[in-house]
């Protein structure tokens, strides 16, 4: 955990190094979005303003050429031109014409280009200016950019013709191009005050947004995400334990190297399993379960494809809200080599424990004793103790050939005599060292539980005896314990195999027949219970044994 908290705060510090080098996401993102918004409104605007301008002028330019048509076909301009009415008459009309209109100036003039008509009277009877009139005199209707006596002016032309047919003069109706411009000036503004207002929440839009990409991330920058994923990566595949994780989904999103060896040896690694429904690649993990109903699963065993394991399952819960499950996974045959290597340890230290009390015991007596000057009880104590030794020791090196094994039965002796339990050992025939040194381990953890178990039962009993017995015929080897204790009832006999399942009161209880059948499986033997209740127990363990020798001295 220090290791792994130390890890942690490498992290922290790199990613805040690596962010003092980096412009925050916060800026690039404002930068970028504001950069986008400013060219698209900049390009917008030279479009719009381009095609602004030319509708504008094209209006203007329509205006005039409708107002010359109007008045070219006016009877009171036609009249005048043939002198069929006082000629102050056109005078009025055009100027009348001009007012509701809006244009700069209407005249009419003849084919001599005498005006007839302008807004300066003291110019009527005078020459048009301008130059431009010479098609319209010869019957063309145009559009024309000239000066004249009140400036420059856009000048829409048009003949006027007789109700026979013949021309009899023109008329030009001028804008001013500076209304033409102005009006052009005035769009332009309004495009570009809405450019600015767009700009503007351009900037809003930019800020709203990068705070909120910059919450959903829990306030990292993205090369911060990037560290801490390569970090994850790095020490989920460092982790022994398989993993494997879901979305909300059920779709796998996380598989570690140790979850895919597994795999490997269940046959299940021959598709990807990423971005798989849980369903499809593992049916039985019940890791859906876990998603709907947001609950933990401990330690729970399960079986893929042959391959026990031993799962956690937990869900993922962010603000109270379930996103996924995980589930964390071992070998259930690695964890019983953990766990039998634990047992083992401990039985050997039990062992010598016993040893040790029962030798202190027999120095007390021996000084005492010496003390009391009882030199004949001295020697008669220490024969008996060598006679015994030699019996003890002798009957059990002589006929089990593995001295790890013989040890390990001469310390258990030990250990029943401090409990004051009567055990005999009795071997029927020689038996050889295993073949596999790792056979011993799993005989130790079978007999050792099994022993236990005997002594725990004859010590309310009124005889407190113990028997064990051992036969190898035809490489198998057979192990019988007989106690004459409490005895098992019957409806618990099929389950004391069980883990956590026992006769007997109290906490932590229920492993050693679980470790002991744990082990008779993985020798692919047998074990078979005798008991009845007040009378006693016996244990029968026959598995294949392989020779392999006298002796490993």
């Amino acid at each position: 955990m220090e290791s792994l908290q130390l890890l942690q705060a490498e992290v922290q510090n790199e990613v805040k190094a690596i962010a003092s080098r980096r412009f925050k996401l916060s800026a690039v993102i404002t930068v970028f979005v504001c950069a986008v918004v400013l060219i698209s409104l900049v390009i917008t605007n030279l479009l719009i303003t381009e095609t602004t301008s030319d509708n504008i002028e094209n209006q203007l330019e329509e205006k005039a050429v409708i107002v010359s048509k109007t008045v070219a076909e006016s009877r009171v301009v036609q009249n005048g031109l043939q002198n069929e009415v006082i000629e102050g008459d056109i005078q009025d009309y055009t100027m009348a014409v001009q007012e509701a209109t809006g244009v700069w100036f209407i005249v009419v003039m003849d084919m001599d280009a005498i005006r007839q008509s302008h807004p300066n009277p003291q110019l009527i009877g005078q020459h048009f200016v301008g130059g431009d009139e010479v098609r319209a005199l010869q019957g063309e209707a145009y559009v024309s950019r000239s000066e004249g006596t009140l400036g420059e002016s856009l000048r829409a032309f048009t003949p006027i013709f007789s109700r026979e047919g013949n021309q009899i003069g023109a008329v030009a109706v001028g804008i001013s191009l500076a209304n033409v411009e102005a009006a052009i000036n005035q769009s332009q503004r309004q495009i570009l005050i809405g450019s600015l207002i767009g700009l503007l929440f351009g900037i809003i839009g930019a800020l709203w947004l990068a705070r909120y990409i910059k919450k959903s991330l829990f306030g990292l920058e993205p090369y911060a995400i990037a560290r801490i994923h390569e970090e994850r990566n790095r020490m989920l595949d460092s982790v022994y334990e398989g993993v494997i994780a879901i979305d909300k989904q059920a779709e796998i999103v996380l598989v570690n190297q140790s979850a895919r060896r597994i795999f490997g040896q269940a046959g299940l690694m021959h598709r990807e399993p990423i971005g798989m429904d849980i369903h499809d690649f593992l049916p039985g993990s019940k890791l859906d379960q876990v998603l709907t109903e947001n609950r933990t699963d401990l330690d729970e065993e399960l079986e893929l494809n042959g391959v026990s394991i031993i799962s956690n399952r937990v869900p993922l819960v962010v603000n109270g809200e379930v996103i996924g499950a995980i589930a964390t996974f071992r070998d259930k045959t690695e964890v019983n080599q953990l766990a039998n290597q634990l047992t083992g340890v401990q039985m050997y230290a039990e062992t010598l424990r016993a040893q040790s009390h029962e030798f202190m015991n027999q120095l007390h007596v021996l000084l005492g004793l010496i003390k009391l000057g009882e030199y004949d009880q001295v020697k008669r104590f220490i024969s008996r103790l060598v006679d015994h030794q030699a019996h003890e020791v002798g009957n059990v090196t002589r006929h089990i050939k593995d001295p790890v094994f013989a040890g390990f039965v001469i310390g258990k002796m030990s250990y029943a005599r401090e409990a004051h339990v009567d055990l005999s050992v009795t071997c029927e025939t020689e038996i050889p060292a295993p073949a596999d040194p790792a056979v011993t381990h799993e005989l130790i953890t079978i007999l050792g539980n099994v022993i236990d178990n005997a002594v725990d039962n004859v010590l309310t009993a009124d005889q407190q005896i113990i028997t064990v017995e051992f036969s190898y015929i035809d490489e198998l080897l057979t192990m019988t314990v007989t106690d004459t204790g409490t005895g098992i009832p019957a409806g618990m006999q099929e389950a004391v195999f069980e883990k956590g399942v026992s006769s007997k009161e109290g906490h932590h209880r229920g492993f050693g027949l679980y470790l002991t059948k744990v082990s008779v499986d993985k020798l692919e033997g047998s074990i078979e219970i005798d008991s009845e209740t007040g009378t006693g127990t016996a244990f029968t363990v026959i598995i294949p044994y392989e020779a392999g020798g006298a002796g490993n001295d």
